[in-house]
């Protein structure tokens, strides 16, 4: 038996994966030469426009101060930290708004499916009447609804104990914190390890036996109980900061501001209308005879969705979520436009007032480029872990 010819790598002209590789290094080549033509044509006019470039305004003081912020920041602090709670900002109205985005997009693409004549009307209206709204009209539509509608902060609204509804925000109870809170954190910790291992297990087992467990109820009870013995653990700290109503004021408790709600509402009702579409085309998807096969195994709907259908379906809905998820992300840069001061605000203030223009818009361009691949990331992770497997 004579053995195959060893493959070789060839560095001659008529091997098709040589050329292949040189088309390649030489059009890096010249994409690396212009660029560096832009870069020092771009330097050498500002130099004699006397124009300053350079980063080292970062670790200079920013001298303005932040409404809304995460993290403490005072106007003697650099430019640098203005720009990390202008980071922080965007991510936490982006990540809150993923989140009810998803859980609201879910709901109103199941609901386009329900056999309820109101359930799938309603539905199909709030997907064709916000997807065809911009979102920069639907922001200031949010925002003059919190703040011309609403009451003043001295008739503020009292819809649950501790919690103030006005023209000034949302103001909310919060745990005052205390050392023995990191046991309660630990307990969160353990709890979603053990919900996740409670899911797991429960798969197993319907795959192996076809009878379905509860999963939702008792991975809630595993997070509940595991959180509860971490804070008795930890000495049971039951500190709580609340808010007060005086005669013209709401002070203490935590507060959220109407720009903030404006940006999270905006964009999480904007943007799942977007996902209820995609559930909707997903769950479309799957053959019909999953739907037959389910009931011939008299599953009630809500067990075919979850144990059946949403399964299948998740391969068709991951990637265009991922799509919405950066969308979502990226729109919230349009909260310059209701004063909240989100990453595009900042480094505007910045531009302003250093004159940085090519280094604060890079800066921005960074920052937004490093959210999107780590979502992408994330969601490619998942992605592999939710296909379907052939065997």
């Amino acid at each position: 038996m004579v053995a195959p010819p060893s493959k070789s790598t060839s560095f001659s002209w008529r091997s098709k994966a040589f050329r292949g590789v040189l088309y390649q290094v030489i059009v890096l080549g010249l994409l690396a030469v212009a660029v560096a033509y832009l870069l020092h044509n771009t330097l050498e006019n500002m130099r004699v426009r006397g124009i300053k470039s350079g980063f080292d305004f970062i670790t200079q003081p920013a001298g303005f101060a932040i409404g809304e912020s995460v993290v403490p920041f005072d106007s003697s602090e650099s430019y640098g930290k203005a720009f990390l709670v202008g980071l922080s900002n965007t991510f936490r109205v982006a990540l809150l708004g993923i989140v009810a985005a998803t859980v609201l997009g879910t709901l109103v693409g199941i609901g386009r499916l329900s056999k309820n004549f109101l359930v799938r009307t309603l539905s199909g209206g709030y997907v064709d009447l916000l997807r065809n709204v911009p979102l920069l009209l639907q922001l200031f539509i949010w925002y003059f609804v919190l703040t011309e509608k609403l009451p003043p902060i001295e008739e503020a609204l009292h819809p649950l104990p501790g919690f103030f509804f006005s023209k000034n925000g949302l103001q909310f109870p919060h745990p005052t914190w205390a050392d023995g809170h990191v046991f309660t954190l630990v307990g969160l910790a353990l709890g979603i390890v053990g919900a996740w291992a409670w899911a797991r297990h429960s798969r197993s087992r319907f795959e192996a036996t076809g009878r379905p467990l509860p999963v939702a109820v008792p991975a809630l009870g595993i997070i509940v109980l595991a959180v509860l013995a971490g804070w008795i653990a930890g000495g049971a700290p039951a500190g709580m900061d609340s808010p007060e109503k005086t005669e013209i004021n709401v002070v203490g408790g935590g507060a959220v501001t109407p720009e903030f709600l404006t940006v999270l509402i905006g964009l999480t009702v904007y943007t799942a209308a977007y996902i209820a579409e995609v559930v909707r085309a997903g769950i479309q998807s799957v053959p019909y005879g999953q739907h037959e096969a389910s009931v011939s195994l008299g599953l009630s709907r809500g067990q075919e969705l979850r144990l059946v259908q949403l399964p299948q379906a998740l391969r068709v809905i991951i990637p265009p979520m991922t799509n919405q998820y950066l969308n979502l992300t990226k729109n919230s840069s349009l909260a310059v436009a209701v004063g909240y001061p989100d990453l595009v605000s900042i480094s505007n203030t910045s531009l302003n007032q250093t004159g940085r223009a090519i280094e604060c818009i890079a800066l921005v361009m960074a920052c937004y480029l490093t959210l999107s691949l780590l979502t992408s990331a994330g969601m490619n992770w998942y992605n592999r872990r939710a296909a379907i497997k052939e065997r």
